[in-house]
């Protein structure tokens, strides 16, 4: 399995409901996009302070690395990747991708 890991600078000025819109878009890809076995999301709760202001951020397990490159090229994932990307801050910058095989 492929845990791909994406952590996130979301705007400070990003709405509630337009934070919880995205992440909801997101967890709709599991249902569209074979190969995911699961989406997780969430805030930050480390007490380290580590994060380098990485605030939010989500886990998709694939099956295997073929159902990753299959969804990094979706056109469902394209579309929710660049919402997220506009929500940053910074754009692309805002965000760090991190992907490990378990």
């Amino acid at each position: 399995m492929i845990l791909h890991c994406v952590f996130l600078r979301l705007k400070a000025s990003l709405p509630a409901e337009e934070k919880a819109a995205l992440f909801e878009a997101l967890a709709a890809l599991k249902e569209r996009i074979p190969g995911i076995v699961e989406i997780q999301h969430g805030p930050n709760v480390s007490p380290e302070g580590l994060s380098g202001g990485f605030r939010d951020g989500f886990v998709v397990t694939f099956e295997n690395a073929d159902a990753r490159d299959a969804y990094l090229v979706h056109p469902e994932h394209v579309a929710v990747g660049d919402r997220l990307v506009a929500a940053c801050d910074g754009g692309l910058a805002g965000l760090m991708v991190f992907d490990f095989e378990t």
